[in-house]
């Protein structure tokens, strides 16, 4: 089969990744900027994610129905309710505002995870072929973007409004690119096959599965929530440098998925996610230690790197491994469980930088991710082979 025929294929779920993340990228680089904006601490700060995880968890778990009752229509009106819900927070400076607009951005985006993935799965069993990691590639592609972009505008001297709004509009065009004509999403609430198979149990592989995402997650979105912030004021550089972090991160992040998504036909999962494991607690170290700034994105690339396969080859092997009728049900269940990292992790980072600063965060992001290698011979279903 050519290449341009997967790729027509997935043209909508490929512009949804990269719209959802455009605009994460931008809020990510924004964040220094913001917490300004708000006047609040870092514990303050961190506990205001918890109100866009939250929603974004009680999204996911009605993504399925959802999605049953928008059918072809459910990626669009997703995608635009994300670049609607995106375009709010900048012009809220009172936290009271600011915070329900962060919930309805963590609801629309969560509920738009599920369904993208979901369609990607189901494009893959379709056409058997792997087109999870490039996808997610797109993703990181499309944050290290807007990530590029903030800094420039906050270096003009732009504030949060403008900016995330100007991000917001170029995330509704894309989402004009998710429109797909006869789509269809097996596996959902009102399919009747999807019914009768919610009586049975998802299996251990959607648990530990979710939990290897959660870790990849919590590193990833800590990252993002953070490393701006680090790099600006745990290492002094000048205002807007900062963005150049989660920028990096979402740049090598997206040639890491790239590279999995090749890799991810030649090494078993096993092998794989261990790798990137090492590597990506590897990075996180060596942003905690950094003595410059030079340094810590030298940890954030290969933090990148190694975190970039964990969510997307996690979730081939569940959708693979899956019967179609439970497939959405658990990439569903399994991403919600993962999305948890994204729930406390920027909470906790948080907490842990009022208390001892971001050094002490980022080691916890290390040891968090070395705890990952546990579980990857029960998601593997084998025992893993020594790197």
């Amino acid at each position: 089969m050519s290449a341009p025929i997967p790729l027509r294929a997935a043209r909508a779920t490929l512009a949804s990744f990269g719209a959802m993340g455009l605009l994460w990228g931008t809020y990510a680089a924004m964040v220094p900027a913001t917490k300004a904006m708000l006047g609040v601490d870092d514990a303050g700060f961190g506990l205001l994610f918890l109100c866009s995880s939250s929603a974004a968890v009680v999204s996911m778990l009605l993504a399925p129905r959802v999605g049953g009752l928008l059918g072809g229509a459910a990626l669009p009106v997703g995608a635009f309710l994300m670049a609607f819900a995106f375009a709010i927070p900048g012009h809220l400076p009172s936290v009271l505002a600011f915070a329900p607009a962060m919930a309805l951005v963590g609801f629309a985006s969560g509920g738009l995870d599920v369904l993208m993935n979901a369609r990607v799965s189901a494009i893959e069993a379709e056409r058997n072929m792997h087109l999870m990691s490039l996808h997610h590639a797109m993703y990181s592609f499309a944050y290290a973007g807007g990530a590029v972009l903030t800094g420039f505008a906050r270096g003009a001297g732009f504030g949060p409004g403008p900016v995330l709004t100007g991000a917001a509009v170029l995330a509704g065009l894309l989402a004009l690119a998710t429109i797909e004509p006869g789509a269809r999403l097996r596996g959902l609430a009102r399919d009747p096959e999807a019914r009768a198979a919610s009586k049975g149990p998802l299996g251990l592989v959607t648990l530990v599965g979710g939990l290897v995402i959660l870790i990849g997650f919590f590193a990833e979105n800590a990252t993002e929530a953070w490393s701006a912030l680090h790099i600006e004021r745990t290492l002094h550089a000048a205002a807007g440098v900062g963005s150049a972090g989660p920028a990096l991160l979402g740049l090598t992040m997206g040639i890491g998925r790239m590279s999995g998504q090749v890799l991810s036909s030649r090494l078993r999962e096993a092998v794989l996610l261990r790798l990137a494991a090492l590597t990506s607690a590897t990075g996180a170290a060596i942003a905690a230690a950094a003595p410059t700034p030079a340094v810590a994105y030298l940890g954030f690339t290969i933090l990148g790197f190694g975190v970039a396969v964990v969510a997307p080859v996690a979730l081939a092997l569940i959708g693979r491994i899956t019967p179609a009728a439970r497939r959405t049900r658990a990439i569903a269940r399994a991403s919600t469980l993962g999305y948890l990292g994204f729930f406390f992790g920027p909470p906790l980072l948080g907490a842990l930088s009022n208390a001892f600063g971001l050094r002490v965060s980022f080691a916890c992001v290390a040891l968090m991710l070395l705890a990952m290698l546990p579980l990857l011979p029960v998601l593997t279903g084998r025992r893993a082979e020594p790197v």
